[in-house]
């Protein structure tokens, strides 16, 4: 008899709060997605989990700067509280290595990774395991005025003579200000010219090989010593970007799918005129790279509901609720075949298989737990990039291995 009541409050326990017997209430602590979609998601879930969570959000800031202090001071503090943490693809190392987060194993990981596109997948993953399930992904196309350019560019080299040709309204738009948009630019043009910024087998050693990594960085210098160039591109980032195109003067622009429904909503007549195509090439022989961004879900080590956490997460990434969120605020599916499916048609009209191509095509930044460290690296070396000359590139190259490396030599963690 004793036995069986034992059983009888384990199982009570497992399913609610050890106070009130009901269910067990799980922390979200991510950015507010402006869409609200993610509410919605997590209530329809807390429903069908006949009891077992219900969850409640905890905002973050907009700023994934910001975003990643808060977490970081709360679990280098072991703080309990946090129960599922929407991370950005960059903090899987540091996240991982620290000791802050939860692997996925065994039916979690599958669950987390099936049909999931490899390289969303890779940005979860640190030291071959995985630590973080993919909920929606985000990656870079090249949009350009079909008005001005019959024909869109394959490479960045044929990309800058139309722009030559076009004159003073085909300015290029890209992110270049001292933030980790420059390094996202950077990653996905030394990725495309063959090369790597960390070496794949090595978290703690640079690659940047040569000749590989001055070409990608000379055609970065080369756009920002151009006529092609925003006056303000070293202040650039995806919103002034966005402005900027709609503005009119310019005729190229590298940034994320929500620049379409803002072009259509704020400038119609930029609208009619707009194309996209897949991101540029830096070598013509070698499929490009493309930027590769979005969320992971992950479990808190300090977390008190661990199983919970881990059954809720995996009802939020659920295929049908990458749908909504995609047809609510826009965001890439992580889960390839549903770039099939008729209502992500809707969301990209026309270019849903060139999000998917981009995606497959994309290079995740380094996994590494000395991310943030490495990111400051690259900014302090190459910003900006006007004041690089095409002659220091091989020079600039050299300083920016040397500067990666001592980046990589520390911990990154505040």
């Amino acid at each position: 008899m004793i036995a069986a009541l034992a059983a009888a409050a384990i199982v009570l326990s497992a399913c609610g709060d050890d106070e009130s017997g009901g269910p067990t209430e799980l922390s979200f602590f991510i950015f507010n997605e402006p869409s609200g979609i993610l509410p919605k998601i997590a209530d329809a879930c807390s429903k069908s989990s006949n009891g077992e969570y219900t969850i409640s959000f905890e905002y973050l800031p907009n700023e994934a700067d910001q975003q990643r202090e808060q977490l970081v001071r709360r679990l280098g503090a072991e703080d309990s509280s946090i129960d599922i943490m929407g991370m950005d693809v960059i903090w899987t190392g540091e996240f991982a290595n620290a000791g802050w987060v939860e692997e996925w194993t065994g039916a979690n990981e599958k669950a987390a990774t099936t049909g999931v596109f490899p390289s969303v997948a890779e940005t979860a993953r640190f030291e071959d395991k995985l630590w973080a399930a993919p909920i929606w992904s985000n990656t870079q196309l090249l949009w350009y005025r079909k008005d001005r350019v019959p024909k869109p560019p394959k490479t960045w080299e044929e990309m800058l003579d139309q722009a030559a040709e076009i004159g003073k309204n085909g300015m290029i738009q890209v992110q270049a200000d001292r933030y980790e948009g420059l390094v996202v630019w950077l990653n996905s043009m030394v990725e495309s010219a063959g090369t790597s910024i960390v070496q794949p087998d090595d978290a703690e050693a640079v690659a940047l090989s040569s000749p590989q990594t001055d070409k990608a960085l000379g055609l970065m210098v080369q756009l920002a010593n151009s006529e092609a160039a925003d006056p303000s591109q070293s202040t650039s980032n995806e919103d002034t970007a966005r402005l900027s195109f709609e503005a009119g003067s310019s005729s190229f622009m590298l940034n994320y799918p929500f620049v379409y429904p803002s072009a259509k909503d704020n400038a119609p007549d930029v609208f009619k005129n707009l194309g996209e195509a897949l991101y540029p090439r830096v070598d013509a022989d070698r499929p490009s790279a493309p930027p590769l961004g979005g969320i992971n879900l992950g479990v808190s080590s300090y977390s008190e509901h661990k199983q919970e956490a881990f059954d809720a997460i995996k009802c939020m990434i659920q295929p049908q609720n990458q749908i909504k969120i995609a047809t609510a605020g826009g965001l890439p599916p992580v889960t390839e075949s549903l770039y099939d499916e008729k209502q992500i048609d809707d969301v990209y009209p026309g270019f849903a298989d060139l999000i998917r191509q981009s995606i497959k095509q994309a290079a995740p930044r380094p996994v590494t737990p000395a991310y943030q460290d490495l990111s400051l690296a690259i900014q302090r070396t190459i910003h900006p990039l006007g004041d690089i000359s095409p002659d220091q590139v091989p020079d600039k190259v050299d300083e920016l291995r040397d500067n990666v490396q001592k980046a990589l030599n520390v911990e990154g963690l505040l």
